[in-house]
């Protein structure tokens, strides 16, 4: 199993280093090339708006779409939760477009209002999971077919529609390996093992 990580901005690296003790193999995704092959894409955080400058300036915008809809799983934290959204509340910029899902930027306030809270996240067991936001946005509403997994207070922080899974917070910043196993399984239950001896080492 290969798993793309785009690697524009955000904490790219340390998402690989959470998928590599995962025992998968990864790579950094900057051009359209390196979307070969691969049987999933990782969309850290960042500042979204820059984010969609830099797909189009790379020419990545259009590649990602058309292996999102051809089944490609794909795993959007924080930032990457913005960019597969189909709505952002009160903007027009544009997104991947995959989940059916609305969500509002920078929900929990400016960097200086940035915290950890410890989440229920049945998928994950019965253990709380210790969520880092950062800038976080939030989930404003879901269509039909989307699964809500996870709430701070009232708010929707991880969901997933079918393939797609997306959370507000920030996995790769913790030792809890617990999302990035999740979303492999669901690259696993799509796509064979493959023994493949490739990518990126941490």
């Amino acid at each position: 199993m290969l798993i793309g990580v785009l690697a524009l901005q955000g904490a790219f690296r340390e998402h690989q280093c959470s998928l590599e003790k995962c025992g998968v193999s990864t790579r950094q995704v900057r051009k359209p090339s390196e979307l070969d092959d691969i049987d999933a894409l990782v969309i850290p955080g960042g500042e979204s708006t820059t984010m969609g400058k830099l797909l189009n300036g790379f020419d990545l915008m259009k590649p990602i779409i058309n292996l999102a809809n051809q089944g490609m799983p794909v795993f959007g934290t924080c930032a990457g939760l913005i960019m597969l959204a189909k709505h952002i509340r009160n903007s027009r910029q544009e997104t991947l477009a995959a989940m059916d899902i609305e969500v509002e930027r920078n929900a929990f306030g400016r960097q200086v209002d940035s915290f950890e809270t410890d989440l229920d996240i049945p998928v994950l067991g019965n253990d709380p999971y210790r969520a880092v936001f950062i800038r976080a946005p939030y989930i404003t509403e879901v269509s039909e077919g989307v699964d809500i997994l996870a709430r701070c207070g009232e708010k929707i922080v991880c969901a997933r529609q079918e393939r797609f899974l997306v959370a507000a917070f920030h996995p790769e910043l913790t030792d809890d390996l617990r999302m990035h196993h999740y979303f492999i399984s669901l690259i696993a239950a799509k796509t064979p093992v493959s023994n493949k001896e490739r990518g990126h080492t941490c």
